[in-house]
């Protein structure tokens, strides 16, 4: 624990933080900072559509199935357990920069859409195929910066994608039914398995259904938490800005390099905008233009951080089950009630209003959420897999592995999981944002042209 501790802070403590936000500003700025002044048009070309019926071809899948796919994996625990440590470790300071890294990001994760059809291929089912291993290849011509990637990719699945939802689920599961975890974990396993046995199709059709109900309960519900409590927003307001910028504090509190750190760290893990793996899901889709599939990569980050994140740590701060100055106490005496972590924290801020409701609310959402991150985290596993080598051995030793780390997460200690969940993302990221910066002249000359046709 320690150690992961160490090397997450050393990872996040500096260079990787500068990275995400550097990457994100200068796409902001090469662009116009398009996600703010472009806004009727990428939501005209995202929102707007979902009224049109999309039909699935050949080769690939619907944009709503690619978009319901990447939301899957990245709508997870990071977006309900993962803010509420993140809030209970960093403070109310990090939602700031959570919506910092989100509000750059968007057009960071734009440039990756892009790039992941630009530099897209077709399988030998004829299905297309893409992501950062591809443009890191085809794009940059560095076919052993694709492996590298690849490598991570494959190790990311199993910890962030996998470790930390099944725990997530287990933890809820056991609070609010007292299922007990390795229960879930085995059940959970044998389902993950057989669904993703069938693909990026099987896959994407469920995405595709369970999200839209899995984001409509967690949001009516923490709305009307938030909208109880509306009298509170202007000071919980007052202490997400103090605290961004709070001073270094003294031993066991919060300061602005802690916000900063879990902040971010938590953004990225909820939109995925810099690691890349979400590009996976997109380089799938039936479109006819790379820079209409980089709206949808803005849409992605806006609904995943800025709307679900931004509603979880609300419920939290603005209902009252948590105090920045008895947390800072906690965290200074070592001693942190079980209920003050994760997707309790959350489940207690819904409970205020909706009482034992709220909670099995939280449950519902919550392994909705993280049951779909784990199916989209077991696809991009494989197509890592597939990169690195052909052999349906080690495809198949790693669709057993998997299963395996769910069980493992569904009874692993939270507080470890998290901690290992930001190094591997954060190791993950390094070569996709070197290869954003490479291909950024290739990216913007895709986004001028199909919004310089969009404008005529």
């Amino acid at each position: 624990m320690t150690f992961l501790a160490q090397l997450g802070g050393l990872l996040w403590g500096g260079p990787l933080l500068a990275g995400f936000l550097v990457v994100g500003l200068y796409y902001s700025l090469r662009t116009g900072f398009f996600q703010f002044f472009g806004l009727p048009l990428w939501w005209k070309t995202t929102v707007g559509s979902l009224l049109r019926r999309q039909k699935e071809e050949q080769g690939g899948i619907t944009q709503l199935q690619a978009l319901s796919t990447a939301l899957a994996a990245t709508i997870g625990t990071g977006s309900v357990a993962g803010v509420a440590a993140a809030i209970f470790f960093g403070g109310p300071g990090t939602v700031f920069w959570m919506w910092v890294s989100a509000l750059l990001g968007m057009m960071t994760g734009c440039g990756e859409k892009i790039l992941a059809v630009l530099y897209r291929e077709k399988d030998g089912k004829g299905q297309w195929r893409g992501g950062p291993m591809t443009y890191m290849e085809k794009g940059l011509k560095l076919r052993w910066l694709g492996f590298v990637y690849a490598m991570l990719c494959v190790a990311e699945t199993l910890v962030g994608g996998n470790l930390a939802q099944a725990n997530s689920i287990a933890t809820a599961l056991e609070q609010s039914a007292g299922i007990p975890p390795k229960v879930v974990g085995v059940v959970l396993a044998v389902v993950v398995s057989v669904i993703l046995l069938g693909g990026i199709r099987r896959v994407s059709r469920l995405s595709e259904r369970l999200v839209p109900v899995m984001a409509g309960i967690f949001l009516v519900g923490g709305l009307a938490v938030i909208g109880a409590n509306a009298p509170r927003i202007p000071v919980v307001l007052e202490q997400i800005i103090t605290y961004a910028f709070s001073p270094k504090a003294a031993v066991g509190g919060y300061s602005m390099g802690l916000a900063l750190r879990y902040g971010v760290a938590r953004g990225v893990f909820s939109n995925e905008a810099g690691v890349g793996m979400s590009a996976m899901a997109h380089a799938c889709a039936q479109v006819d233009h790379p820079g209409r599939q980089g709206m949808w990569g803005i849409f992605e980050v806006f609904f995943a951080t800025l709307v679900i994140c931004t509603v979880t740590s609300l419920v939290i701060l603005t209902s009252g089950v948590y105090d920045p100055m008895s947390a800072q106490e906690m965290l200074a005496a070592g001693e942190i009630p079980r209920e003050m972590l994760g997707s309790n924290l959350a489940a207690a801020g819904f409970a205020t209003l909706w009482g034992k409701a709220g909670e099995w609310m939280v449950t519902v959402c919550l392994t909705l959420f993280a049951f779909t991150s784990l199916v989209g985290a077991g696809y991009y596993g494989q197509r890592g897999v597939e990169t690195l080598t052909q052999s349906r051995l080690v495809l198949a030793v790693y669709r057993l592995a998997f299963p395996a780390c769910v069980v493992l997460g569904a009874v692993g200690d939270l507080a470890a999981v998290w901690e290992l969940v930001d190094v591997c993302n954060g190791l993950l990221a390094i070569p996709n944002l070197l290869a954003l910066l490479l291909l950024s002249p290739v990216a913007l000359r895709a986004w001028r042209e199909w919004v310089s046709k969009k404008r005529k």
